[in-house]
């Protein structure tokens, strides 16, 4: 008698297995890019103002938490458009979003006109739209290196 590495549940179960159907397809549920598991708490304003940007396709967004950097304001919100157009959309898109949802304004918007660099301050933490080349010519990432950094993959 030859001997078989199986047991003989398993054997049954095997044996009395039946053909299925195709399943349907589950619904698939859109999940947002997260920052890495024990970051920091964002505010609503900063988390909805980082959702705008990535639906208005900003791309490399970052934030910068300068709460213990000794900043001005408590974080900073940094990203990149691709040309002036993108980049006034995407500043047009946080400044409307933050009003309508939240009914905050800037305290100041400077930079609109050029769309190059603008900036969004909201008191609390600042929103830099950057043409690649202001980014990587102010470098705000470096100047601030001593700010924890969260940053947040590009949605694909």
């Amino acid at each position: 008698m030859a001997k078989t590495n199986a047991s003989p549940a398993r054997a049954r179960k095997s044996a009395t297995r039946t053909p299925t159907t195709p399943a349907a397809p589950k619904a698939t549920k859109t999940v947002r890019p997260r920052a890495k598991a024990g970051a920091t708490r964002l505010p609503k304003a900063v988390t909805l103002a980082i959702r705008t940007a990535q639906d208005k396709k900003a791309s490399d967004v970052v934030v910068l938490d300068l709460r213990k950097a000794g900043g001005f304001t408590d974080f900073f919100v940094i990203c990149t458009g691709n040309n002036p157009r993108q980049i006034g959309a995407i500043a047009d898109g946080v400044r409307e979003t933050l009003k309508n949802d939240l009914g905050e304004r800037p305290t100041l918007a400077e930079g609109v006109d050029r769309s190059e660099w603008v900036l969004l301050d909201y008191f609390n933490f600042v929103v830099h739209v950057f043409s690649r080349e202001c980014r990587s010519f102010y470098a705000l990432e470096r100047l601030w290196g001593n700010a924890e950094r969260i940053d947040f993959p590009n949605d694909e």
